[in-house]
């Protein structure tokens, strides 16, 4: 008889030894525990991949969206929202709820209708924004620590069960709560089935939180320094506008038409420039140079600016012109009075006094001639031709005796010079320290530390003198030197000139007389020839009136 046990005394089962069992289990918890770490670790890479994508984004809408979807994904969550604290209250940002097909704020540009979430900590989302605490809730129904009211009459006026929920708070730098991040219903991927948010879920939504909080505050930051910037581009053209309203309003025209220029050009799709095209950012920083393009101004002396007239300086000295001849006419008089009273006293033939009173008419007569060839003089509409430069050369060589007795001009050399421009009301002098703004407006720009996507502004300002023949100025640059914003900005700039009304040696020119000027100049080799034509062909600066000047969104 055989007194060993059977080896397998059950038919169809194997018997293992106490060896083998805890060979089996500790492989068990192995191959659980790899799961759980590849689990975990795939979570950690998702979760360094979502802060590098949210490191990149700086627009607040699509930043405050992207953190929501991510926190979503990697938590299973069928709805999720995002507060900002703002007023001393939680403001609703973003809203999302797959089961009813929600989607609200962010991007979609789609408000949303709740009201803001008053900071009391009977409400959740209000206590984790108070305590900076996270909160894990398995089920919202199943729980007295919250007041839960309004989650509850949501479900029962859409039909949805809310059951887990995840708060945790968005700390910044300084360990502020910025906002908070609420998840609802995570869901078993296997079934779909609603479950509560595993520990790993709170410890990877809290790191989420609080890189978002930092994605966040960096956002801010930069559209704090685009608002800081903005404010000193107007703060700059407002400095430009008080000293000259004339050049403030040149400014702002001639930005809005180089804008309204490059936005056809970039919906154009014919001819030579139907590849140009502008993407936002390059918009951007055509419109900031056509802002500062002649921010040098500030430096250019208010009376050229504003030279209305040949003589102006502070004043038109026309008036002590008029002073002086006026003077003079008196003087004659006086002095014909006086040898017409000694004539009389000694008797003299009364022809030689009419003579007398005759040669004082003429002398007076030619005074207030002269008096009126200055004063047509001193207008700059008018064009001085050989003739009339040699009359008042000649004019400015005839003296006469002063109160104190003393020799003086009809004109100063000053005056002469300035009487003496052909053309406009400043001479070559004051030209070129007219001229001198471009210059300046080059160098001003250069010292300011531009971040990268507005690094061109000072060429694209500092070029809108520039001719494409090399004659233009500050630096002289000719051709494909020069930048197409700047040849593109030389056009509006003169385009806007000659049409301006606020000018005070100068009236406003019809169009076609300014296409006729852009035209010439173009034939010249100042200005680009296709930018000048596109400009007139497709009456851009009708486009430009309608948008700008008439309110109409039309293009």
């Amino acid at each position: 008889m055989n007194d060993q046990a059977p080896s397998n005394p059950v038919p169809g089962k194997i018997r293992l030894s106490p060896d083998e069992n805890l060979n089996a289990l500790l492989h068990s918890v192995v191959d659980e525990v790899s799961a759980y770490a590849e689990r975990l670790g795939n979570q950690i890479r998702k979760l360094s991949d979502i802060g590098r994508a949210l490191s990149g984004v700086y627009d607040l809408n699509i930043l405050l969206e992207m953190i929501v979807d991510q926190a979503r994904s990697f938590t299973n969550a069928d709805a999720g929202t995002l507060y900002i604290v703002e007023d001393n209250t939680l403001r609703f940002q973003i809203v999302q709820n797959d089961s009813l097909k929600i989607r609200m704020g962010g991007k979609t540009g789609e408000t949303i209708p709740f009201p803001p979430v008053e900071l009391k900590e009977s409400n959740v989302s209000a206590f984790v924004a108070l305590k900076g605490k996270s909160v894990n809730i398995p089920d919202v129904y199943d729980t007295d620590l919250f007041d839960f009211t309004g989650p509850k009459k949501f479900d029962q006026s859409t039909g949805y069960r809310s059951k887990s929920m995840l708060v945790v708070p968005m700390k910044n730098h300084d360990n502020d709560v910025i906002g908070v991040l609420q998840l609802l219903n995570a869901t078993n991927p296997v079934n779909n089935q609603v479950i509560e948010f595993s520990q790993d879920y709170e410890n990877l939504s809290e790191s989420l939180a609080s890189q978002a909080a930092v994605a966040i505050t960096n956002a801010k930051l930069i559209s704090n320094m685009t608002e800081l910037f903005e404010a000193f581009v107007k703060v700059m053209a407002t400095a430009i506008d008080e000293k000259s309203p004339v050049t403030g309003g040149h400014i702002r025209r001639v930005a809005d038409l180089t804008l309204t220029m490059a936005e056809f050009i970039h919906d154009y799709d014919e001819g030579v420039f139907k590849d140009v095209k502008f993407n936002p950012d390059q918009m951007y920083e055509l419109r900031i140079a056509a802002y500062m393009h002649d921010i040098g101004k500030v430096t250019t002396p208010v009376e050229i600016v504003e030279k209305a007239k040949k003589l102006q300086t502070i004043f038109d000295r026309i008036h002590y012109v008029r002073l002086r001849i006026d003077y003079i006419i008196q003087k004659v008089k006086l002095e014909s009075q006086e040898k017409k009273v000694e004539m009389l006293q000694n008797g003299s033939d009364p022809a030689e006094i009419k003579k007398l009173d005759a040669e004082s008419e003429s002398q007076i007569q030619e005074l207030f001639d002269i008096r009126g060839f200055i004063n047509k003089c001193n207008e700059p509409g008018e064009f001085l031709e050989d003739e009339t430069l040699e009359r008042l050369k000649e004019i400015s060589q005839r003296k006469f005796i002063d109160s104190e007795g003393n020799e003086q001009p009809f004109l100063s050399e000053d005056e002469l010079l300035n009487l003496s421009i052909r053309r406009g009301s400043i001479t070559e002098a004051e030209r070129k320290k007219m001229q001198d703004h471009a210059a300046v407006t080059l160098r001003m720009l250069q010292q300011i530390p531009f971040t990268k996507k507005l690094k061109n502004i000072p060429n694209f300002a500092g070029a809108h003198h520039e001719f494409i023949n090399g004659n233009g100025y500050p630096l002289g640059l000719k051709g494909d030197e020069i930048p197409f914003e700047g040849k593109l900005m030389a056009v509006t700039d003169i385009a806007e000139a000659l049409t301006a009304s606020d000018r005070p040696y100068k009236k406003a020119m019809p169009l076609e007389t300014v296409y006729r000027i852009l035209r010439s100049m173009s034939e010249k080799g100042e200005l680009c020839n296709d930018l000048v034509e596109l400009f007139i062909e497709n009456e851009i600066y009708k486009i430009y009136q309608e948008k700008h000047e008439n309110g109409s969104a039309k293009k």
